[in-house]
């Protein structure tokens, strides 16, 4: 038998792995930024409405009519009731605040979001648009353990992205600004989605067995966060931050602005649908990732 012949195969059978998993992280990628987008409640309510409008002139006009009045009513429970801070609520209580007892970390890694890659493009500076949590608390945490990588797992969110507004440029700028030095900083610039941010920071931080690294990301993100990179094969810790709701007393409270509810909902929807479609799709084992003892105790059962 000619054992020449393996290494090829083996490295083309690497080679369509890597191609097949490029293929379907840019299916999660287009699908989150259409079909995800259209079914987020307010565009999907306000979608809704139109249609109603539509019928209004046609033979369909009570069915318009119909759809329109639906429309308004599940708006307003968006904008008004609870159901945003409900939907919210596990996805923010399910991991803890991080126990500095354990004591200091070898790396931190940031996921993107908190940048506006175009709004700084077009300005010529760092535009922090949402979610700032994340770059202040990985600036504290890295003047706190001064010996610890820091890491920032974004590129562009757009379907087509130009290479000019990435991320990570920008937050080396803020990092480097914060008094963080360049020789610290790791900046990962390629990733489109958490699935990609998990992926892609492996590959750079290339963590050695023993490592400790934290990952921040917004309390209500973080468990799909963790559940992706336990299955990219990096455990990591969690750092939550960038909590949208307060105590457990003020979960049935109504909110006064609707804006702030539509807020709560489109990102609760949002989250839940990233969840179980990885979760469907294999690519996290838990339909709700948890600390990892739970994860441990509910497997045992």
């Amino acid at each position: 038998m000619d054992t020449r012949v393996k290494p090829a195969y083996d490295n083309h059978c690497g080679s369509d792995r890597r191609s097949r998993r490029r293929e379907i992280s840019f299916l999660f990628f287009l699908l989150s930024k259409t079909l995800g987008i259209v079914l987020l409640p307010t565009n999907f309510l306000i979608g809704i409405g139109l249609v109603g409008v539509a019928l209004l002139a046609t033979r369909f006009a009570s069915a318009g009519r119909k759809l329109l009045v639906a429309a308004v009513v599940l708006l307003a429970i968006c904008g008004w009731s609870p159901l945003g801070k409900l939907l919210l609520y596990p996805l923010e209580a399910r991991f803890p605040a991080w126990d500095a007892a354990k004591g200091a970390p070898d790396g931190i890694i940031v996921l993107g979001g908190p940048i506006d890659a175009d709004l700084s493009l077009a300005h010529g500076g760092p535009v922090v648009s949402a979610a700032g949590d994340r770059i202040i608390a990985a600036a504290v945490l890295a003047h706190r353990y001064p010996n610890a990588r820091l890491m920032y797992s974004g590129g562009s969110a757009n379907l087509v992205a130009s290479d000019d507004a990435r991320e990570a440029d920008y937050a080396a700028q803020l990092f480097e600004g914060f008094g963080i030095s360049k020789a610290r900083l790791l900046m990962e610039r390629q990733a489109r989605n958490t699935l990609e941010n998990a992926e892609f920071s492996k590959a750079l931080a290339a963590p050695k067995p023993g490592e400790r690294w934290l990952l921040v990301t917004s309390a209500f993100h973080m468990p799909r966060s963790v559940g992706l990179f336990r299955k990219a094969g990096f455990d990591v810790e969690a750092y939550p931050v960038d909590w949208r709701l307060g105590a457990r007393d003020d979960l049935l409270t109504l909110s006064h602005v609707a804006g702030d509810g539509f807020v709560r909902a489109d990102l609760a929807v949002r989250e839940w649908m990233g969840l179980i479609a990885y979760w469907a799709t294999g690519k996290i084992d838990d339909l709700l990732p948890g600390p990892a003892a739970d994860q441990k105790q509910l497997s045992q059962r």
